[in-house]
């Protein structure tokens, strides 16, 4: 049987989780949900779409939900709302307030008897369990993780906040220096401005000043004061040409020591090289919510994050069959 998956949110994250789920022969999309009327937009799948506000009407034919909203505004409130009723994945991204939003996941679902698993995605999610493999192998050594290059769409947004700023893109890029030091073993301290560098690709409204706006990006707090900041001013066209895409990826590495006086040296590395940021994501998102559901048929309530979760539960094929391929 198939397993039936609800999108909640339908902007890039959200079509790419319908593009997935039609690469997972043993699920089935089941409706998407939105805050805009359904009548608005087509699904690119011709799947059917409904209002949000009608979700529990179709509670009993959802095996698990996977929520495609924002980590600022949407998810601090739905992903506990939800899974009060519904098995849920979110890809919760702000790294602080992960404690938080687990404890206020957590309450709801068990609650409710569902499972919800947050965070999930590269980072977090595939890099934190990098970074938890790799420090239990090597408890003595050093974490570093570098992201890029690519699009960070939280940077390119406040860009386009800036007065006089039309449209913007932003790359993170890590720096080569750092990431050669880090590859040798020398375990450097780095700071964050040694650690990666921010490129901006600015389209101006017309008659702006192009120096005040560049110096207020640069200048903002948060996002480019304490890094390296590259600002090109290009045409419209020249963004939507070459800038198109939401490419990302980065690197974690392990740099460790074993032997009785540490003489032996080891580096564990983990890449990914994304042409799509939001259809990775939502890779990962889909085989999570295989998952949710084999976990809530064993019983299982509460959150959850990746580092809860099996491998083998993410795999659509049998434990026999994984052993014969993969071990």
């Amino acid at each position: 049987m198939s397993i039936k998956v609800g999108i909640v949110g339908y902007g890039n994250l959200g079509r790419g989780v319908e593009c997935a789920i039609k690469q997972n022969a043993d699920m089935e999309l089941y409706g998407v949900f939105s805050r805009r009327n359904p009548d608005s937009f087509e699904t690119l799948t011709g799947a059917k779409a409904y209002h949000i506000d009608e979700i529990l009407n179709h509670k009993d034919n959802i095996d698990v939900l996977i929520l495609c909203g924002g980590s600022a505004t949407d998810l601090p409130h739905q992903t506990p709302e939800l899974a009060k009723n519904f098995n849920v994945i979110d890809s919760f991204d702000t790294h602080a307030k992960i404690p938080e939003h687990f404890e206020n996941v957590d309450k709801e679902a068990k609650q409710g008897g569902n499972i919800a698993i947050i965070s999930v995605g590269w980072d977090p999610g595939m890099f934190s369990l990098n970074r938890l493999y790799a420090e239990a192998v090597l408890p003595d050594g050093k974490d570093y993780t570098f992201w890029g290059k690519g699009v960070s769409q939280g940077h390119s947004d406040a860009i386009r906040r800036v007065d006089g700023v039309l449209d913007a893109k932003q790359y993170t890029i890590p720096c080569d220096d750092a990431l050669a030091k880090v590859r040798a073993g020398e375990n450097p301290e780095l700071s964050t401005r040694e650690k990666h560098l921010r490129e901006c690709f600015v389209v101006l409204k017309g008659g702006a000043d192009a120096e005040k706006v560049e110096k207020e990006i640069k200048e903002m707090p948060n996002y480019f004061a304490d890094y390296d900041t590259t600002v090109h001013f290009i045409s419209k066209e020249e963004l939507d040409r070459d800038h198109s895409g939401i490419p990302h990826g980065g690197f974690v590495i392990r740099s460790g020591k074993t032997g009785l006086s540490g003489e032996n040296k080891h580096i564990i590395e983990y890449s990914l090289k994304l042409d799509s940021n939001p259809e990775f994501t939502s890779s990962v998102l889909v085989c999570y919510a295989r998952a949710a559901v084999r976990m809530a048929k064993e019983g299982l309530c509460g959150c959850k994050t990746v580092f809860d979760v099996a491998p083998s539960y993410l795999s659509p094929h049998s434990g026999e069959d994984l052993r014969k391929r993969l071990l």
